[in-house]
């Protein structure tokens, strides 16, 4: 019984390639995996998943049988994955973990979710989230927290808490997440697991709720290097349904795990490491910018002298946005809609009383404030003109280096509710990942280590725009050498 349950456990923390070697290799199956995973989610406390996908085993079976007739579609075909609540699956509720939502079933799915399905990956089901992708801890969701699978009693970070800490738990196999001011990298380095979120426009936004357009990407978060780079093959490029989206051609991201560290220059900017960042985090950040110069990178101290302005920045900018975003759940066309009113107006007023939770609402009153008259300029405009300041900073600086490297968060996994009679307190927690959203830039979090409590550090690549193949490059790199 217990060599079962042995073997079970292994099976399941198998990163996506592994699990695909299996495969091809005929020693396990699709619907086993696919199984295996359902059990676990049942049976897991930690509140990561919103909705399970009834189909989850008709679709494992028929990339077995894809398989056995020798055509699989390729490396993730039969692998079993999951998105985040926002990723429109046709068929399938898309709630954002809000009440105005709560019963949602898009009638087409994300270009996401779709390439996905066409690489023959199985869908286990969607993920809890912050409300609308809102917040920093994934505690503003209508169906209550997502929990640290390292610590039950702490949060698993946010927006992406149920993406992050499915991995983490080996709930599946990888999962997709949105990131708007690092909603991706965040929760992965709270859960201890790979994060990453692409250059603005590398993977396409069709039919993903928005929060905040100028902001918002989709990223993977996977157990390691290799899955992600899999992960991005199969989903990046560009999409004539998004006119953000990109055309600029895709490398196979693959080949960037081969090159290691050697030469690469290394930059660590000296405002991300200073007041704030928690003593442990610095000295693990510390610890991988050591390995990879034992590896024959170039690692410098540098600085991005606007930094101090990208938080406020950012959520004057994303609640602009996502107050113009959310106008359009008025009960009216789509969605949740109260029971009794006397008139159209008060219909409106109650379904937006009713449906938001207190953190949508908060950022909702913040965008209309700074979007209206005689403010409009003191706050939005300014913070517009921010945003150019901390592009250049980071085009200057990427000059002289491939790579940054920084926190991805100032401190580990805090207390559930431990920060909710604070909000700028949690939104403060945001300071080392903002930036690059602000910027358009791709940026990944990484494991490196634990603190004193057990709990998981990560830090952070940051590279120009369209430079996932650096960061992949790096963050391989960094694995080696912790392994070494």
């Amino acid at each position: 019984m217990n060599q079962s349950i042995s073997a079970a456990e292994e099976l399941a923390a198998l990163t996506a390639h592994d699990a695909s070697c299996r495969l091809a290799e005929g020693t396990v199956s699709s619907v086993q995996l696919t199984q295996l995973m359902l059990d676990r989610i049942a049976a897991s406390q930690n509140n990561a998943f919103i909705t399970v996908n009834p189909k989850a085993l008709e679709e494992a079976a028929a990339a077995d049988a894809r398989r056995q007739k020798g055509e699989a579609r390729g490396p993730l075909d039969g692998i079993p994955m999951a998105l985040k609540d926002n990723i429109s699956t046709q068929g399938l509720r898309t709630t954002c973990a809000s009440r105005m939502l709560a019963e949602f079933v898009p009638p087409y799915s994300a270009t996401v979710a779709r390439r996905l399905s066409e690489a023959g990956c199985v869908l286990l089901g969607k993920l809890n989230m912050d409300e609308f992708a809102m917040g920093s801890t994934s505690e503003n969701s209508y169906f209550g927290p997502v929990r640290n699978p390292r610590d039950p009693q702490r949060i698993a970070g946010g927006s992406s808490g149920g993406s992050a800490a499915a991995v983490a738990e080996n709930l599946a196999y990888f999962t997709l997440g949105s990131d708007t001011g690092g909603s991706v990298r965040q929760p992965a380095a709270m859960c201890g697991v790979m994060g990453m979120k692409p250059t603005y426009g590398r993977i396409s936004r069709y039919g993903v709720v928005a929060f905040a357009s100028s902001l918002d990407q989709i990223g993977p978060i996977t157990k390691d290097a290799q899955d992600c780079a899999l992960v991005l093959n199969a989903i990046a490029g560009k999409d004539p349904y998004d006119g953000s989206s990109l055309m600029n051609p895709l490398p196979d991201y693959l080949d960037a795990l081969k090159d290691g560290a050697a030469g690469l220059r290394i930059g660590i900017p000296k405002e991300y490491m200073g007041e704030g960042i928690s003593e442990e985090v610095r000295m693990a950040v510390e610890r991988v910018a050591g390995l990879l110069e034992a590896q024959g990178a170039i690692v410098e101290t540098c600085s991005l002298p606007r930094t101090e302005y990208a938080l406020s920045a950012y959520y004057v900018i994303s609640s602009a946005e996502a107050c113009s975003n959310l106008g359009r759940y008025d009960g009216v066309k789509y969605g949740y809609r109260t029971q009794a009113y006397a008139n159209l107006a008060e219909m409106i007023e109650k379904t937006r009383s009713e449906g938001f939770g207190d953190e949508v609402k908060r950022r909702i009153l913040l965008g209309t404030y700074t979007l209206s008259a005689g403010y409009f300029d003191a706050y939005y405009k300014r913070a517009q003109q921010a945003r150019t300041l901390i592009m250049e900073d980071f085009r200057k600086v990427f000059r002289q280096y491939d790579v940054l490297l920084t926190p991805t968060s100032p401190v580990t996994a805090w207390a559930l509710g431990q920060k909710h009679a604070n909000p700028l307190e949690i939104y403060a927690m945001d300071v080392c990942t903002v930036s690059v959203n602000v910027a358009g830039l791709p940026a990944l979090s990484l494991p490196c280590g634990t603190d004193s409590q057990g709990l998981p550090i990560g830090a952070q690549f940051i590279a120009n725009t369209l430079g996932e193949a650096v960061l992949l490059r790096a963050a391989a790199a960094a694995e080696k050498g912790g392994k070494a």
